[in-house]
């Protein structure tokens, strides 16, 4: 059997190469996606995920985050968290239950608590600095970009058991509006797997990705016998021209999808970089939008 792992940005570099040694030994999906996916939310160079994630407009850091098992569908997600050391991990446990799988807010923060679940302030000085300037920014009418300081942490594993399993962790948009959730703890629009054919994960701007499930549209794709990448292709830049055409503007959307048997893909309208592991071989790559519907990749290393 082959087993892989991938994940969105530079940032999952670090967990990628962190979990696949174990996938090689036989180690589970499951704890391939949440090791790789803690390893970024636990640094707090990562200024978009966990611990030193920017905060919204009122200086909190929310946060989101979702975990899918792709042999049962078993899904787990928390939105607009404050103060859970690994979000990751509280949506992880939500996939166990039978009912109550998603959980926003306080709901989400009370169930981390009576799970045991670590607690911390996620806020950083670093990251209360940069708020307080863009603060300062934003009262002398300089106008903010909504893309800085927004990437969301996508990962999918396949082991050598076969099962596959997808998960996502991001602190959202820098300077959002309270309580404002994107797709990444979105069944289908931020993250879709199914272990008999594939999965797929998603970063970028949320308001626009959610407005079609192209993660559950690239696996349904993939399921009636395109290859991964044919789907990843036909879902998204459709999308992207669609949605261009009807509202004359496309935010940022990228995505990376795998197969069941170790295949990878990407699709980006914008500069993305993603990281993978096959079978033990891991690799950053450089992914530069040309024509829609064509990216160059470049192996950084």
């Amino acid at each position: 059997m082959t087993n892989a792992i991938i994940g969105t940005w530079r940032m999952a570099a670090e967990g990628v190469e962190l979990a696949a040694p174990d996938l090689v030994k036989g180690g589970s999906a499951a704890d391939a996606v949440t090791r790789g996916i803690m390893a970024v939310e636990d640094n707090p160079d990562n200024i978009s995920v966990g611990f030193g994630g920017l905060p919204n407009r009122d200086g909190v850091l929310e946060m989101d985050s979702a975990f899918m098992n792709g042999d049962d569908f078993q899904i787990g997600a928390v939105a607009g968290v404050r103060d859970i050391a690994n979000p990751i991990l509280v949506s992880r446990r939500l996939s166990q239950e039978r009912v109550n799988n998603v959980l926003v807010g306080i709901g989400a923060e009370e169930y981390a608590a009576a799970q045991g679940f670590a607690r911390k302030n996620m806020l950083t000085d670093k990251a209360q600095a940069e708020y307080t300037k863009r603060k300062a920014a934003s009262q002398r009418g300089e106008r903010l970009t909504p893309y800085d300081g927004h990437d969301t942490v996508g990962m999918i594993a396949l082991d050598e058991a076969g099962t596959m399993v997808a998960g996502t962790s991001t602190s959202g948009l820098f300077m959002k509006h309270a309580g404002r959730v994107g797709d990444s703890p979105l069944a289908g629009n931020g993250f879709y797997v199914d272990s008999e054919v594939g999965g797929a994960v998603a970063t970028g701007l949320g308001e626009d990705m959610m407005k079609r499930p192209l993660c559950f549209e690239t696996v349904d794709l993939m399921a009636r016998g395109l290859g991964v990448q044919d789907a990843l292709d036909q879902a998204v830049y459709g999308f992207i021209a669609k949605l261009q055409a009807r509202n004359g503007k496309v935010g940022e959307f990228s995505y990376v999808a795998l197969d069941n048997r170790g295949n990878f893909a990407v699709a980006s309208n914008v500069e993305f970089q993603f990281a993978v592991a096959v079978n033990g071989a891991a690799h950053l790559y450089l992914v530069t939008p040309l024509d829609l519907g064509q990216v160059q990749l470049r192996q950084e290393y």
